[in-house]
């Protein structure tokens, strides 16, 4: 006798179907993705630690510059202590050591040590001349240098950053302290990278997570990128600063503060004109041409009026030791002379040198046409254009160093920590014409 079938209330025949898995909630889903061949992040805190390691260790051993060896030591034991840490600890608790220790090794230690006994490179005792100088006579160049110590190869702005020695003295120990370029280079530089994830955070959705970015910046100012001038100089700290701020207000529709930001940067160094090139470029693909020439007539316009009474006092002084010096054709030989491809042509004579500068001037064309042809329209973007341009610069003008390429390697690394890695998809808002990708 076969079992009555199950009827509904109409009829008809009820059938059981199948039912579908319940999906987890959303706290209980995994939130990283793991590909294929893909290396533990351990592991690569671990290998980037070393690596740095091994950087660090290599001051010691080709360096002639006493800071530089000095800081190789120490922070070749805080970057092995933080490996350490990475590999052996828990993970809530390896991160968090890990960096401490690097920061501690690669900056605290030799910064506190070499602020306290006055030790540094030599460009700091510019800086600090430079702004002696501009109390003094108005002009932060010497009439008649006669050493290579006595040049001072920047824009008149840079001597702001030797005031506080001019105002402090060196009397007593927190004086010197306090009146040290280092610090205030440092101050400026954290300021502008501060102020520039704030700005990119405005509106409806936040780039990046606040413990996200600040584990890659602390990352980033103990990676021997950003540590070793940090402790011993500094310069280009704060141009690299202000040439992301400017980038990350430009992205935001502020064309007139990011004007301001980069005149700030273009009075430091030559180095910096190239942003406002880029910063143009993005404004008039996101917002309009008028937003673009409004930013760089800022600039210049700013940059100009810092730099315009020196060149009116010492019009001599300034293009000697500003122009000619760096570019390798001063009465001093320059002491920027890493084998870089430009430097090694340079070497070859006259012919060779304007190789180089024709080399300099082709490639510069190169990415001013891409700007035209295409011009980015993310902050990312915008950071690595300017980023190449610069690396095109430093490896064939005809004098560099290699530390010159620490201010392209911030522009690639920061921008992308402040988004959060979305390759710059922040949205602007662009007054009457609504919301654009940025």
């Amino acid at each position: 006798m076969t079992a009555p079938v199950p009827r509904g209330c109409n009829g008809r025949v009820l059938i059981d179907k199948p039912t579908t898995p319940t999906p987890p909630p959303r706290a209980e889903r995994p939130r990283t993705r793991t590909w294929p061949g893909a290396l533990p992040r351990r592991a690569v805190w671990v290998a980037g630690w070393l690596a740095a390691a091994a950087w660090a260790l290599a001051f010691p051993l080709l360096s002639t510059l006493a800071t530089h060896r000095a800081w190789g030591f120490s922070a070749a034991a805080g970057y092995a202590g933080a490996a350490l840490a990475a590999w052996w600890l828990p993970r809530p608790r390896a991160r968090a050591l890990s960096l401490g220790s690097a920061v501690a090794g690669a900056v605290v230690v030799p910064l506190t040590s070499f602020l306290l006994t006055g030790r540094g490179q030599s460009e700091v005792g510019v800086i600090e001349r430079s702004g002696v100088l501009l109390v003094q006579q108005a002009s932060p160049y010497l009439t008649d240098p006669q050493n290579v110590g006595e040049y001072t190869p920047y824009l008149p702005g840079m001597a702001l950053f030797g005031l506080p020695r001019a105002l402090c003295g060196d009397a007593t120990l927190p004086l010197r302290v306090l009146g040290d370029a280092r610090l205030w280079c440092a101050g400026v530089f954290l300021v502008c990278l501060r102020a520039g994830v704030t700005c990119l955070r405005t509106g409806p959705r936040r780039p990046a997570s606040q413990g996200t970015y600040r584990t890659g910046l602390a990352a980033l100012l103990a990676s021997p990128v950003v540590a070793l001038p940090l402790s011993v100089s500094g310069v280009d700290l704060p141009l690299a600063g202000l040439c992301c701020l400017g980038l990350a207000l430009a992205a935001r529709d502020r064309p007139v503060a990011a004007g301001l930001a980069l005149a700030a940067a273009c009075a430091l160094k030559w180095t910096a004109w190239p942003a406002v090139a880029v910063a143009a470029a993005l404004l008039g693909n996101v917002t309009g041409a008028r937003a673009a020439l409004r930013c760089a007539g800022t600039a210049v316009a700013g940059a100009v009026a810092v730099a315009l009474p020196s060149a009116l006092l010492a019009p001599g002084p300034l293009v000697r030791q500003v122009l000619a010096f760096p570019a390798g054709r001063g009465d001093v030989p320059t002491p920027a002379a890493s084998p870089l491809p430009g430097r090694l042509l340079a070497d070859l004579g006259p012919l060779g040198w304007y190789a180089a500068v024709a080399l300099l001037l082709c490639g510069g064309a190169a990415v001013a046409a891409t700007l035209v042809l295409r011009p980015p329209a993310t902050v990312v973007a915008a950071a690595d254009r300017l980023a190449a341009g610069l690396c095109t610069a430093f490896l064939l003008a005809p004098a560099g160093r290699f530390g010159y390429l620490a201010l392209p390697v911030l522009l690639v690394v920061w921008p992308r920590l402040a988004v959060g890695g979305r390759r710059g998809d922040v949205r602007i808002r662009v007054r009457g014409a609504g919301t654009r990708r940025a």
